[in-house]
């Protein structure tokens, strides 16, 4: 099937890829994409949860997929991921009603 995301474009997520005009930022990029998913005060597991939460929030299919089976090789729960989903839901539904304030302020200006 095909799609507008293609799964082989993950592939040019590399240093030949997307890094190939500028090698020294993919390299720290990379570094620290690295340095940020060590065990820390949080656990690799949470980690991935919340990759996995914000990868929904920001609607990347890739992270998506990547996050799942990540989530999956740490022992999370498909109830688990899938509250994630909507906690990710909650809060970027929370931030379009905030928004909707704007508006509101907008017109109540207008209307002055």
């Amino acid at each position: 099937m095909e799609t507008y995301y293609d799964p082989a474009d993950l592939a040019k997520f590399s240093a030949d890829g997307i890094g190939e005009g500028a090698p020294e930022l993919w390299d720290l990029f990379m570094a620290y994409y690295g340095k940020v998913f060590e065990e820390g005060a949080l656990t690799a597991r949470e980690k991935s949860i919340i990759a996995l939460a914000v990868a929904a929030a920001v609607q990347c299919p890739y992270c998506i997929d990547a996050y799942t089976n990540s989530c999956l090789q740490k022992g999370v729960t498909e109830e688990q991921m899938t509250e994630a989903f909507h906690v990710a839901n909650a809060i970027r539904g929370g931030a379009a009603l905030a928004h909707g304030v704007q508006m509101k302020k907008i017109v109540k200006n207008l209307e002055m």
